[in-house]
């Protein structure tokens, strides 16, 4: 392992993933594997408990991650790990258990899942048809996107991921309503998401035939993802902002490219919004303000979002663009850089 900082905590870089042979969870063992401070010590499944992770994912074979063992995804099995952090890569109303079981045995969980992304167990109940499982532990979660709530993310026990979309939605957004630049009204999200984003599962309407050549809305009226955006948009606006998201599936294995049409508050421009995104992201090793439309190619494989802003004088609004790998800044590479935040590690260790 290569040297850390001092503030490092030395507990805190045995890591365990939950849920490692799903595709948020094996990118996160590919980011994981090649990290020069973290070190995967277990890895749970309950479909291959007792296979290596190798012959699980070929794609692992002759790294050194390769030879451990799924153990069977039990919530007891988890807490009595010798990880200081547990990745949890579950669909959401399953993390909950064990982030419950890892949070008692005193680890740092890091939640890939919507189980923790909403302060309202009544909101969660709402979009996500359920009550929520854990509603005493929601206090206690950070919402996490590390460019907007980094400081959170350093001493937080429990750290909530942001979902893919309102990643790409969020960062573009939140400068702009927390500096008063944009007009909360009337603000429509259209994005386009590649097929991965649906999780590793057989469906009939995610198979090669059904998605190849096509692409189709879905999720609508109110996508799931809606709850997080605009809970994260009101608390960056100060009041509460309604917005109009039309998610689509594309024809492509990864990637988010979100298309937002809003309008400048009263008196600003659209060089003031590009400005303020340029002075807020200055700094950001994983955000990049461009002057061209950006491409999902360029950013696939990455943990970086792409943003471009373009002025509509015709109707007085922006029209801006914004770009991620779903399953990287998405999901896995986010949480890897939440990691490093609350390790105390150089942010883009592993990363880049």
């Amino acid at each position: 392992m290569s040297s850390i900082s001092a503030k490092t905590d030395p507990a805190l870089l045995k890591v365990a993933i939950v849920g490692a042979s799903g595709y948020s969870g094996e990118e996160l063992c590919a980011l994981l594997d090649r990290h020069p401070s973290a070190e995967v010590t277990a890895v749970f499944s309950r479909q291959y408990a007792g296979k290596s992770l190798g012959e699980v994912m070929p794609r692992f074979s002759g790294l050194k991650i390769a030879s451990l063992l799924f153990t069977e995804a039990d919530p007891a099995n988890v807490a009595a790990c010798d990880a200081g952090v547990v990745f949890l890569a579950l669909p959401h109303g399953v993390a909950a258990e064990y982030a419950t079981a890892a949070l008692k045995a005193g680890k740092v969980v890091i939640d890939l899942s919507a189980d923790f992304r909403l302060r309202d167990a009544a909101v969660y109940a709402d979009y996500y048809d359920g009550e929520h499982p854990a509603p005493e532990l929601l206090e206690r979660a950070i919402y996490a996107i590390p460019e907007l709530s980094r400081e959170a993310i350093k001493s937080s026990s429990l750290i909530a991921c942001a979902g893919c979309y309102p990643t790409s939605i969020q960062l573009p957004l939140i400068p702009l309503l927390k500096a008063g630049l944009l007009d909360p009204n009337g603000i429509v999200a259209s994005s386009a998401s590649g097929v991965s984003g649906a999780g590793r599962k057989a469906a009939v309407d995610y198979l090669y035939a059904e998605c190849n050549e096509s692409m189709r809305a879905y999720g609508l009226p109110r996508h799931r993802h809606l709850s997080e955006v605009e809970q994260e948009l009101s608390h960056a606006a100060g009041h509460k902002v309604v917005i109009t998201f039309i998610p689509h599936l594309a024809p492509m294995n990864r990637g988010i490219h979100t298309t937002i049409v809003a309008t400048p508050a009263a008196g600003k421009t659209a060089s003031d919004l590009k400005k303020a995104l340029f002075a807020a992201y200055a700094e950001e090793p994983f955000v990049r303000i461009r002057e061209t439309p950006p491409d999902t190619k360029h950013v696939s494989g990455t943990n970086f979002c792409d943003i471009a802003l373009f002025d509509e004088p015709r109707t007085g609004r922006v029209v801006i663009l914004s770009v991620i790998d779903n399953l990287v800044k998405g999901a896995a590479g986010q949480a890897v850089q939440c990691f490093n935040v609350r390790a105390g590690l150089p942010e883009s260790a592993g990363l880049i």
